[in-house]
């Protein structure tokens, strides 16, 4: 019998880390499968077929997930995001949603989707009461999509791209990793589209994830690059933040642009001082650190002794767990990433 509800924090109050961080962002990882195998994201390991997918059972089911996200609410998380893997492959996730979306004091759920089966259920998502999404892209050239992919899938993203925009979701965010000599000779390109259509688009740096990660320092591009590239085009003004808001810095180019563009430095400039959540793997693990492996086994807590309570000291140890900052930018330094978690359990 599940223990009956009890309020931690007291209310009023805000989940706080040992940094004073006040941790309101839940991220949840559905599933380890994808239906693309990015450059980025997919191992050399994954890619040999040495790497395989957990099995359903090891996935945490959504009433486990429904508990863990009532609880946390209960503690003072505001906000989910639905990743992968690619969350939308995952059976019955419109349901789960629409289940979620029920949790009172729950007021803002997203998802961050590679695209492909976008245009099929958006109006379904939106009707469940999901309107904010984003959207992986990395090149706007079919071909060079393929490449970077696996599959050749450009024509079903830019369906779900233009769907989302008919149907009012906002805000619609485009991330694109930026990756010398592979697309950066479209990030101009990109940065045109924020003065065309309402979408933030976003430029995010290369990150070394994952034991065989694929990532070298010839393939990094900074955000400072990055900028001052896309300087070339106009002016960047500076956008004020939302309270809800993420890690990117938002600007404008131009003040008349429908769209903004978003910058986020996770090795050049990190934002360890102002980070907000907490994430679940899709095996089941509370990682409090994209960049930093240690976990707590909340599967075995769920399947063993699923109270509140239990779900609650979980969550506490893994945000007392929480690292000042990440390191990692010294520690490529000298013997390179020491973050051996797989993108696609972690959740992106």
């Amino acid at each position: 019998m599940k223990a009956k509800n009890s309020s931690f924090p007291p209310p009023g109050k805000s989940l706080t880390d040992l940094f004073s961080r006040s941790i309101s962002y839940l991220r949840l990882s559905l599933t380890d499968r994808c239906n693309l195998r990015c450059i980025y994201c997919v191992t050399e390991d994954e890619s040999s077929g040495s790497l395989t997918k957990l099995k359903h059972e090891e996935l945490l089911t959504y009433e486990e997930l429904l508990h863990v996200v009532r609880v946390a609410v209960n503690m003072g998380i505001t906000k989910v995001r639905l990743t992968g893997g690619e969350p939308l492959v995952r059976r019955g996730v419109l349901d789960f949603i629409r289940d979620m979306m029920r949790i009172e004091g729950l007021d803002d759920v997203r998802i961050t989707t590679n695209g492909v089966l976008l245009a099929g259920c958006a109006q379904e998502l939106l009707d469940a009461g999901v309107s904010k999404v984003n959207i992986s892209l990395d090149s706007l050239k079919a071909k060079r999509v393929q490449e970077i992919t696996g599959i050749d899938c450009f024509d079903k993203v830019w369906q779900g791209i233009e769907k989302v925009l008919a149907l009012g979701f906002s805000p619609v965010k485009v991330n694109m990793v930026a990756m010398r000599h592979i697309n950066d000779d479209e990030i101009l390109d990109f940065a045109r589209l924020s003065q065309q259509l309402p979408l933030q688009m976003r430029f995010i740096e290369f990150m070394p994830i994952g034991a065989s990660s694929r990532w070298d320092k010839d393939t990094y591009i900074s955000t400072d690059e990055i900028m001052e590239r896309v300087s070339a085009l106009g002016e960047l003004i500076p956008m004020q933040k939302g309270r809800a808001d993420g890690p990117a810095k938002v600007f404008r180019l131009g003040a008349d642009a429908p769209g903004s563009l978003g910058f986020i430095s996770p090795l050049s400039h990190h934002f360890c001082d102002r980070c907000n959540r907490l994430r679940l793997t899709s095996a089941g693990s509370l990682r409090s650190c994209l960049l930093h492996d240690e976990e707590v086994d909340l599967r075995s807590i769920l399947r063993n002794q699923p109270t509140d309570e239990a779900i609650q000291a979980a969550m506490i140890e893994a945000i007392r767990n929480k690292p000042r900052g990440h390191q990692l930018t010294e520690r490529m330094k000298q013997s390179g990433s020491d973050c051996h978690g797989r993108m696609s359990r972690i959740g992106g």
